[in-house]
């Protein structure tokens, strides 16, 4: 019995179908790689995402991250110190007006006198109304006392008028002494009498008088 081999023929035709297989295997293999390699792309080309091993920031969860964060302090910082000035406040209250000086008034006309001598020395009543003239003092008359013995040099005003204050002013001037009338001249007309006795210095007024 003989074994019948295949013709030349359909040799060829084999390998050729083989060959078809073997690419037909490839294409299988490649298809499905391509498959799997697919799954894993990006949603954004069309492929449904799959699984990761890190999961999207939820906006309701804190964040964290792997940067160390850096402690903040809970105590506030102290307020700057301010160092008081060593100028004084300015004043507040009201400054006092500028003092200004204001003419001094006018002197008040003097009491008229009426001298008297009191004594022996001639002509003591006379100096004693040239001192008053000196120290502004008008003089309306001079002449002799002798209706008693005055012990010293007096002014006498009427008790209760502006007299007295004229004839303390006048005693001071003078050096002499200031008092009421007495009862011999108590009936005299108003004004100053000044009775001069014999201890009178001429030129005794400090307001400018002097002797002759």
């Amino acid at each position: 019995m003989s074994s019948v081999e295949p013709s030349s023929a359909s040799r060829p035709l084999r390998v050729a179908g083989l060959a078809a297989l073997g690419v037909a295997a490839v294409a299988l293999v490649l298809g499905v790689v391509t498959l799997f390699a697919n799954g894993s792309e990006d949603p954004q080309n069309g492929a449904q995402p799959g699984p990761s091993s890190t999961t999207s920031a939820d906006p309701a969860q804190p964040t964290t991250s792997s940067e160390p964060v850096p402690p903040t302090s809970t105590s506030a910082e102290p307020p700057p110190t301010t160092t008081p000035s060593s100028e004084p406040p300015p004043s507040t209250s009201a400054q006092p007006p500028p003092v200004t000086s204001a003419q001094p008034p006018p002197a008040q006309p003097k009491a008229a006198v009426r001298v008297y001598n009191n004594s022996n020395i001639k002509n003591l009543a006379d100096h004693a109304a040239t001192d008053l003239r000196n120290a502004g003092y008008p003089v309306e008359e001079v002449g002799n006392y002798s209706s008693g013995i005055i012990p010293t040099t007096t002014v006498y005003y009427r008790p209760g008028t502006d007299e007295e204050a004229a004839a303390k002013a006048l005693a001071r001037n003078f050096g002499i002494r200031a008092e009421a009338r007495f009862e011999g001249l108590k009936d005299a007309k108003p004004g100053l009498i000044m009775i001069v006795t014999r201890e009178y210095k001429a030129g005794s007024g400090k307001d400018g008088g002097n002797s002759k």
